[in-house]
């Protein structure tokens, strides 16, 4: 039963929250109540969760030695030992078949970007990783992928500024977990992290303000879009842009006043305020575009 519990932890299902991103075509496109299509996005959602979840015990596994230099990476059962290799790689390949299988017969371009999404995670993992700002880089990418994933799913066209807000808000999301490692780790963030020494936090400083600007910029520019008011049929949804400014706020205030830790899922987690918000935004949202609010 242990084992069962530390490969359970091991799988990382609280990271599983950043798979939500696959809901956005859906939503936004107007989809969000249509059948199939909505079951066809809930189980493209779970495919992905179970390859983010290979990719988790992967780089748990390359990374058991400077997972132990970490005051919290150290804990993971891979690092711990609480989790043999060996068996992190039998349920790795068992669940990367499956999920590989199981997405081509949901759809073949689906089944591609999970590919693709596995091929570039070892890659980040054993080679990008250690290479500065396109470590980060390939974090927007990922989120990308994810807003592809969902957009074959639910055959919907993004629009560009959704696309560029969704890259951005990881960049930016990147950018701060890397200024929070830089903080926590002091001297042996580079034994953790090589890319780390390359870094400090007056230059993540500054690309975090560009990146933050760009954010609103081009939410604000998705809300005000003709191609966005004449699909809803009204230019309401630009109410929803102080929550999009609030939750941005409200995570910098978290990492840099209260010092907490910069993953975005253990804050999300944590913090009821931006829980509220966010659900404040997902119904504003939802009523602009279903109900012409």
């Amino acid at each position: 039963m242990k084992k069962i519990k530390y490969l359970f932890f091991a799988l990382r299902p609280k990271q599983w929250i950043k798979n939500f991103f696959i809901f956005l075509p859906l939503i936004f496109g107007k989809k969000l109540f249509v059948y199939p299509t909505n079951l066809k996005t809930i189980i493209a959602f779970f495919l992905f969760s179970i390859t983010s979840s290979v990719v988790y015990l992967i780089n748990d596994i390359i990374d058991i030695e400077k997972d132990k230099f970490h005051p919290t990476k150290r804990l993971r059962p891979i690092a711990s030992g609480k989790l043999m290799t060996r068996e992190a790689w039998a349920v790795a390949a068992i669940l990367g078949a499956m999920s590989i299988a199981f997405s081509f017969q949901l759809n073949i371009y689906f089944g591609m970007i999970i590919i693709t999404y596995l091929a570039l995670n070892v890659l980040y993992s054993k080679l990008l990783k250690d290479v500065v700002i396109i470590d980060v880089f390939c974090i927007g990418v990922f989120f990308l992928l994810r807003i592809i994933a969902g957009s074959i799913v639910a055959n919907v066209q993004m629009s560009h500024w959704i696309i560029f807000t969704t890259v951005l808000l990881a960049l930016f999301l990147g950018f701060n977990k890397r200024r929070q490692e830089l903080s926590m780790l002091g001297k042996k963030a580079t034994y953790h992290r090589h890319t780390l020494m390359q870094y400090n936090s007056y230059f993540i400083d500054q690309m975090v303000f560009v990146i933050t600007s760009s954010i609103v910029v081009c939410y604000m520019l998705y809300t005000v879009d003709p191609a966005t008011i004449a699909r809803f049929g009204t230019s309401h949804l630009m109410y929803s842009i102080p929550f999009v400014y609030y939750g941005i706020f409200r995570y910098l205030y978290l990492i840099h006043k209260l010092k907490k830790e910069g993953d975005p899922t253990r804050i999300l987690i944590a913090d009821k305020v931006m829980q509220l918000n966010l659900a404040i935004w997902f119904l504003v949202c939802i009523a602009v575009i279903y109900f012409g609010a």
